[in-house]
């Protein structure tokens, strides 16, 4: 096992509705603190391998590794601002995503 220099998560698009959504233990996850993380390359590896097939069967897009930073809780935060800003939600529509639900 190669050990990584930080943690990583898999982030992508969901097809469906063009969210965020994160690889979890169970598929895809909508909350980036039940994302599966990986500690090591050949985890890494094995999250990039299920994210190419998930685009090949036309459920996600736009797949990709974010380092990340495992808190007290042991929730990922990513260490980046990109990804820091794609779990919040879109930012010009305050009315629709995460942000939206998180408000009602």
């Amino acid at each position: 096992m190669t050990a990584l220099k930080h943690p990583q998560i898999l982030f992508a698009s969901d097809l469906a509705d063009g969210e965020v959504v994160f690889l979890g233990q169970a598929g895809w996850e909508r909350d980036h603190a039940r994302a599966r993380i990986a500690r090591d390359k050949e985890g890494a590896g094995a999250l990039e391998a299920f994210g190419k097939a998930e685009i090949a069967a036309n459920r996600v897009v736009d797949v990709y590794l974010a380092d990340v930073e495992i808190g007290a809780d042991g929730a990922p935060t990513p260490l980046h601002y990109r990804e820091k800003m794609r779990i919040k939600g879109p930012s010009v529509r305050r009315d629709l995503g995460k942000q939206a639900r998180g408000a009602a």
